[in-house]
């Protein structure tokens, strides 16, 4: 299992001093990045490749708030490796208390047409492992 640690800014905290809903898909995204660079490649090694990836669908549930300065550990489950997309199933945990999760669905595309494409062999091994 891959996890990405992230400390809450205090600029990404609402008026009523807890983690504005909307900064827990930039921190999915910070995860899915390192998540990307430990298994498989930079992003930008990809997309010189002519692969690429989309978001396609987003669920999150929220079950408590993180609040500045708490250390929030994403867990990237990959749950599904599809023919073109996979779903990452990604648990958010403060002193481990599961605090948010959800699933994101991603589609892989073509770099330079956007078009959808088979998940690249090198990709489906660096995430299966």
């Amino acid at each position: 299992m891959f996890v990405h640690r992230i400390r809450v800014r205090y600029s990404e905290c609402d008026q009523q001093g807890v983690v504005f809903n909307a900064h827990y898909l930039f921190y999915y995204d910070d995860a899915i990045t390192e998540l990307w660079r430990a298994r498989v490649c930079s992003y930008q090694e990809m997309t010189d490749k002519g692969d690429d990836v989309m978001v396609a669908e987003s669920r999150l549930r929220y079950l408590r708030a993180a609040r500045f300065d708490e250390l929030i550990d994403i867990e990237m489950d990959i749950h599904r490796l599809g023919t073109t997309s996979m779903i990452v199933r990604p648990v958010f945990r403060v002193d481990g208390e599961i605090i948010t999760e959800g699933e994101i669905r991603h589609v892989f595309v073509d770099a330079a047409t956007h078009q959808k494409k088979p998940i690249p062999d090198y990709v489906r091994a660096g995430l299966s492992r």
